[in-house]
């Protein structure tokens, strides 16, 4: 199991946000960005993950909720995937945006959620742009469970 994480010495997250998300964050350094938009503690983990590597290839997450936790076996699209597995678990959740760049440090990948008239981003870097779009998601569930 391969799995990417972001180092807060680097920026290049902060760096490749939508404009929107750079205006609403200008005044954060790259560790209060991580703290306020990355994998924060909350109900949903990412346990673990392999990818076949290739564009639209197939994929398994394994996701830990409070409790208990659940495999998501897919190809395609992962933030289909991911909204379904969401939903299943009790967790609604729409896709209001969502912005990916490569960089030299990985794939970033940012989603904005909606969930019960909540808003929130979530974002992530990771070697694999499906692994960056997952985790990013996962963030985005797990901030809107701190906006309450």
């Amino acid at each position: 199991m391969l799995m990417t994480t972001l180092t807060l010495e680097n920026d290049a997250l902060t760096t490749a946000a939508p404009r929107s998300l750079r205006t609403e964050c200008a005044e954060l350094t790259a560790a209060q960005f991580h703290d306020r938009y990355g994998e924060c503690a909350g109900p949903i983990r990412l346990a673990g993950w392999s990818s076949t590597g290739a564009r639209g290839g197939a994929f398994t997450a394994t996701l830990e909720f409070a409790g208990w936790s659940r495999s998501v076996v897919a190809a395609g699209s992962p933030i289909a995937a991911m909204t379904s597995a969401l939903y299943e678990a009790g967790y609604p959740v729409e896709i209001l945006r969502f912005h990916q760049r490569r960089t030299p440090a990985g794939t970033a990948t940012f989603v904005q959620c909606e969930s019960e008239g909540r808003r929130g981003w979530g974002a992530a870097l990771a070697a694999d742009g499906a692994e960056s779009s997952v985790r990013a998601m996962i963030a985005s569930v797990n901030r809107l469970g701190t906006l309450r």
